[in-house]
């Protein structure tokens, strides 16, 4: 399984509400990388719809990037925004199968990946491919959410305390399958690659429903992916309780909650190469 391979107009919706939702840590985290001198061209592996590529020609207004995926459609969409917000002169989109492609990427001082590592078939190859294609001195930045978020506290919804968990952990076999690097320690793999691992950080997730409707869309989204894919393992009570919240007109819905926010960890790594 490769980068971002859900191909369709969910996934690039998703993706999208997680770059407006999750904006200001993104934002965070570019201001804390130890990048040195200021890129000139900075490479985004497995890109989506552009969230890391954006808040990169933001924190860095002298940089060009080179956006990569192997989703045609995502690279469509983030070149529209590129577009919208007069950027375009500033991207350059590349479709590409990480597991199966070395597309020339030129000589970046930088490269980003985020969420993307662990959807790789073979992400070690990546790791040692990156530390070819950076300037010497250059710099890789890895960021990594620790699993898909919560949406609700753990003794919700009333009926069903402990949904999302359920949810979660029907889904664990299926990940350990298809998505084995999910949760990995990417610094030690950064290290045997060739990589100095410079630094480590773990920024912690709390938005709440106030930061706007973004949230609740995010919510309702995420919410209807786990219902499609844990439905097989989950009782009847849980399905009957996840489409309450799920059922937008009713009153159960999640739209409705007070207690409603986005609840995850992203951790990102920071390694030079000599």
């Amino acid at each position: 399984m490769t980068q971002h391979s859900l191909d369709s107009s969910g996934q690039a919706e998703i993706l999208d509400l997680d770059a407006d939702v999750l904006a200001e840590h993104t934002a965070s985290i570019t201001s804390w990388l130890p990048v040195g001198a200021q890129p000139r061209h900075i490479v985004d592996l497995g890109c989506g719809t552009g969230a890391g590529t954006f808040a990169l020609l933001a924190r860095f207004p002298g940089a060009r990037v080179t956006a990569v995926d192997s989703s045609e459609r995502h690279l469509h969409r983030l070149r529209e925004k590129a577009g919208v917000l007069g950027l375009a002169d500033r991207v350059r989109t590349v479709a590409a199968d990480l597991d199966a492609d070395r597309p020339d990427l030129g000589r970046p001082e930088l490269v980003w990946a985020s969420a993307s590592l662990h959807h790789m078939a073979h992400p070690d190859r990546t790791l040692s491919a990156v530390h070819g294609l950076l300037a010497p001195g250059g710099l890789f930045a890895v960021v990594e959410l620790a699993g898909f978020p919560r949406f609700l506290p753990a003794d919700a919804p009333a009926e069903r305390p402990g949904l999302e968990d359920r949810c979660h952990a029907a889904l664990a076999h299926h990940h350990a399958e298809r998505v084995p690097h999910r949760g990995a320690d990417w610094g030690p793999r950064l290290t045997a690659a060739g990589f100095t691992v410079e630094g480590e950080r773990t920024v912690t997730v709390d938005v709440g429903a106030a930061r706007g409707e973004a949230v609740g869309r995010y919510a309702l989204s995420g919410l209807g992916r786990l219902r499609e894919r844990a439905a097989p393992a989950l009782t009847a009570e849980d399905l009957g309780a996840l489409d309450r919240l799920l059922d937008t007109d009713g009153p159960g819905s999640i739209l409705l909650r007070p207690d409603l926010a986005v609840r995850t960890e992203r951790t990102v790594w920071a390694a030079r190469r000599a």
